[in-house]
């Protein structure tokens, strides 16, 4: 009985910064975790559990994760724009700014990866936030298309051998954004938005 209703309690709502600062934690991890754990299961087929249990591989698959986070990051955070924009009103410069705020926290969060480096994490730092500044400039987009600019270079941090990959950049393309419409709903779902809107310009 518990665990029924662990899984079908239902989720918190989000009415502050803190609880959007989780919600883009858990989200971006999700996004980008579960495309490459997923994809390299398919790859290796029947062999996937000697694959995972490979240190080398093991590792590959670290290193996969933490180079993706940013690029979950930016695609989550600008999906919070989306929904936030139409609360915003004349202040959605300054909504926007405190979004990059909260997700530049969130990425802070974290030590640097070691298969990372100093360097090239603060590197994906700034070009996180400088992708989300840019936001600012268009009309929100389609959630669908929120990818379209990172889908390449999410697929080329797989790690499976370029050679291997085949003809999958499509299905990857379209996993990213089947997914980033289900985080979309969700944030809808829980999101108290003239709440978080006012909590972000405090």
């Amino acid at each position: 009985m518990k665990l029924f209703e662990k899984l079908f309690r239902p989720r918190p709502p989000i009415r502050d910064r803190k609880a959007l600062a989780d919600f883009v934690d858990a989200q971006s991890a999700f996004i980008v975790q579960k495309g490459i754990y997923e994809y390299s299961r398919a790859r290796a087929g029947h062999y996937a559990k000697v694959l995972f249990a490979e240190e080398g591989f093991a590792k590959s698959v670290e290193h996969a994760r933490w180079q993706a986070f940013p690029l979950g990051l930016a695609m989550v955070g600008e999906t919070v724009d989306v929904v936030l924009r139409p609360h915003a009103g004349e202040e959605r410069r300054a909504v926007l700014d405190q979004i990059i705020a909260v997700v530049l926290s969130v990425f802070d969060r974290y030590p640097v990866p070691p298969s990372i480096g100093e360097a090239a994490w603060q590197e994906a730092r700034r070009e996180m936030a400088h992708r989300l500044d840019l936001v600012g400039g268009h009309a929100p987009k389609r959630v669908m298309d929120i990818p379209e600019p990172l889908a390449e270079s999410y697929f080329a941090m797989m790690p499976i051998h370029e050679k291997l990959r085949g003809r999958d950049f499509a299905t990857t393309r379209n996993y990213l954004r089947v997914c980033l419409c289900n985080i979309h709903d969700e944030l809808v779902d829980r999101i108290d938005a003239p709440a978080v809107t006012r909590a972000l310009l405090e």
